[in-house]
């Protein structure tokens, strides 16, 4: 009979082999400060990026929590702050002598917008208090969370969205393969919306900040086009919930729905729908000239040339309204089985039709993969939108019915 002492040793060697391979497998780059082996990196000289401080057995695979501290002390003493954004696992706040904050949010997902605000407004504070003071940023692996937040934070001080990435992903990892989950880049991509129409005296001060005001859509029929191998998909949406007294914005289910194969035989009857959007881009030519938003008209017409790929979708009888920040999963089964997923907010909508290709999804596994066709687009139809944001006008966000 194996004695418990054995046991634990093999648990303890299997952990630290699978830590191992899963810092091979990410890249992560590693500091060796005093003796210490630690996963932790400087993205700049005022923000330091980390994976958890673990104590007892999660210690053997995670950062020791007494040898973060020890480090710390020792470069920053009395000078750091740590910011915490897990849900899943948090820790006694004075190991860190009280100075820490948490920003929890679900991993491989996103905050809310208003969070990554307070989270941008609460670093820069601490940082501009004493020129020593430094923040340092953690998830559970050190990554796509704390990468996506930490671009932010870099976006706040003056970046582009996209230098702020490829600044993290050179300093963090050793592959150049920082924040990888799409929709995590997405959301860098809409704090650097925000930053643009924000005020700012000089470096050295806050921007004032406005965010969009929140946006109802009423969301009404989710097709996938060109898909292969699968006859149905179950789709999920949710949206952020708001709690009063707390920070984490847990998701809330608002449908639950099944997308079946669309076409000839069971062809709606309704009249051709033309949908408006706004493309934001500069035109050929004329690079170094700020170019207005120009509005595209597609047509859905429902026909039969639509269905020379095979479509799944479902339309909603009773639109769905969605407000904030959403995020909808895919599933080959009803119960397990997910396919892919796509988070984003309806305020950054800038039309009635929202489209993701495939490098636009979440967490598309070999699965996945295997039933999106080469020409695969998750189109997502919204009705006119009744609200004003800080983006292009709302009334272009309409569709006519002829």
């Amino acid at each position: 009979m194996m004695n418990l002492g054995h046991v634990q040793s093999q648990l303890v060697s299997c952990l630290y082999k699978n830590y191992i391979r899963n810092l091979v497998s990410k890249k992560r780059r590693r500091m060796l400060v005093a003796g210490y082996d630690l996963d932790m990196t400087y993205i700049t000289d005022r923000v330091l990026a980390m994976s958890f401080p673990a104590e007892s057995m999660r210690a053997v695979y995670r950062n020791p929590m007494w040898q973060v501290k020890s480090v710390l002390e020792m470069r920053h003493p009395g000078h750091y702050k740590v910011y915490n954004l897990c849900i899943e696992q948090a820790y006694d706040a004075s190991h860190f002598d009280g100075r820490v904050e948490r920003y929890p949010f679900d991993d491989n997902h996103v905050p809310t917008i208003s969070m990554v605000k307070a989270f941008c407004e609460d670093v820069h504070s601490w940082i501009l208090s004493d020129p020593k003071n430094i923040a340092v940023v953690h998830c559970m692996a050190g990554k796509g969370r704390t990468g996506l937040m930490v671009s932010c934070y870099l976006v706040y001080t003056g970046m582009s969205a996209e230098k702020a990435l490829q600044v993290y992903a050179e300093k963090r990892t050793t592959n150049n393969e920082g924040v990888s989950i799409a929709s995590q880049r997405r959301y860098v991509e809409y704090w650097e919306k925000v930053l643009s129409l924000s005020k700012r005296v000089n470096i050295s001060t806050s921007p004032i900040l406005d965010l969009p005001k929140p946006c109802s859509r009423e969301l009404q029929h989710i097709r996938l086009y060109d898909t292969t191998n699968i006859d149905q998909i179950f789709v999920v949406v949710s949206v952020l919930q708001n709690i009063p007294g707390q920070r984490y914005c847990p998701p809330a289910e608002v449908s639950k729905n099944c997308c079946r194969r669309i076409g000839k035989e069971n062809e709606r009857l309704n009249k051709p729908r033309y949908y408006y959007s706004f493309v934001e881009g500069d035109e050929e030519g004329k690079k170094d000239v700020a170019a207005e938003p120009r509005l595209v008209v597609q047509m859905d017409t429902e026909s039969s040339i639509i269905y020379e790929k095979t479509c799944l979708g479902y339309y909603f009888e009773k639109p769905v309204q969605v407000t904030g920040d959403v995020r909808i999963i895919f599933y080959e089964k009803l119960i397990g089985g997910r396919l892919f997923y796509v988070c984003f907010n309806t305020a950054f909508i800038t039309g009635s039709l929202l489209q993701f290709s495939m490098r636009d999804l979440d967490k598309v596994g070999k699965r996945g993969h295997s039933i999106c066709g080469p020409s695969f687009c998750l189109e997502l139809f919204f009705g006119p939108s009744n609200c004003n944001s800080f983006l292009p006008p709302s009334d272009g966000n309409v569709l006519v019915d002829e």
